[in-house]
């Protein structure tokens, strides 16, 4: 198989603080060894009712503004923001990506030219986001079935073959909760999801928000290509998504892990390897021969 690539996805973990955000790329790309660091891009005012933005944030512990609006807006960054995270990670040798939610969003980070866009889960069904990226960005389409029916994913996948864009697209299997139990993590979906769209699409991948890192090495064995989790320096940090994020390490490992459960599935390409060669003369020399 290919050798994963893992995306550390800072989302809003960044605290809305640029200089934060240029030492999680730094850390992500150097420390952790990851193929991509990925955003978040929201245009509040199209995603959100007047109600909505209004409304106070429902944990307010974890909010950084005095309506969810504010929050939202404080841990946005604007098309030059990001333009310069994307200097940062070609700086640090790692790929930039963003997950847009809209089609303003789209419209801003298709200018940038990023290898990849990704689409989360939450608008996966957004028709009128799907057809901009479609019609007007030629990179890969990265996109997550959480939350998805199977009717809906083959409606998606089909409305791409319409598009001629089946070929740039990755498929995530993916689980929405923060963070997800293991037995919600449902990772067979892997081998349903590689049945039945492998050979329509570019590649099959594994987006996973619960804890620990051995899950994402299995993933691996069940055929994802792409392993995607949310990053942070630090879980205790305010905010949403950290308690279901890696800090450094735990994406270093796990970086480190998942290449060597992918180095690893082959099989032998004779019967018996040179490494084994040395020790059969030492250890079967008096053994009966059939």
């Amino acid at each position: 198989m290919n050798t994963p690539k893992i995306i550390a996805e800072i989302g809003g973990n960044h605290k809305g603080d640029m200089q934060i955000a240029k030492e999680m790329i730094q850390t992500a790309a150097l420390f952790c060894k990851v193929d991509v660091v990925k955003f978040q891009k929201r245009c509040n005012r199209e995603l959100l009712t007047e109600e909505e933005y209004n409304a106070p944030h429902p944990n307010p512990a974890n909010s950084y503004g005095d309506t969810y609006g504010a929050h939202r807006e404080f841990l946005e960054f604007d098309a030059a923001q990001h333009r310069q995270l994307k200097a940062w990670c070609e700086e640090f040798g790692v790929e930039y990506s963003t997950s847009v939610w809209d089609v303003t969003s789209a419209k801003e980070i298709a200018a940038l030219n990023p290898k990849l866009i990704k689409i989360p889960s939450a608008c996966n069904l957004n028709k009128p986001l799907l057809e901009y990226l479609t019609d007007n960005y030629e990179g890969e389409i990265h996109l997550s079935f959480g939350m998805t029916t199977q009717e809906e994913e083959e409606q998606i996948v089909s409305f791409f073959e319409s598009k001629n864009k089946a070929k740039d697209l990755v498929l995530y299997s993916c689980t929405s909760g923060y963070p997800v139990p293991f037995e919600d993590i449902s990772l067979l979906e892997i081998l349903r999801i590689r049945q039945q769209f492998e050979k329509r699409v570019k590649s099959i991948g594994f987006s996973g928000h619960h804890l620990g890192i051995a899950v994402d090495s299995a993933a691996v064995a069940l055929g994802a290509e792409w392993i995607e989790r949310h990053f942070t320096l630090d879980r205790t940090w305010k905010g949403t998504d950290h308690a279901a994020s890696l800090e450094p390490d735990g994406m270093r490992k796990l970086a480190r892990d998942c290449r060597a459960v992918a180095k690893s599935l082959t099989f032998k390409q004779i019967e018996i390897l040179d490494i084994e060669a040395v020790q059969r003369n030492k250890l079967k020399k008096n053994q009966i021969r059939w």
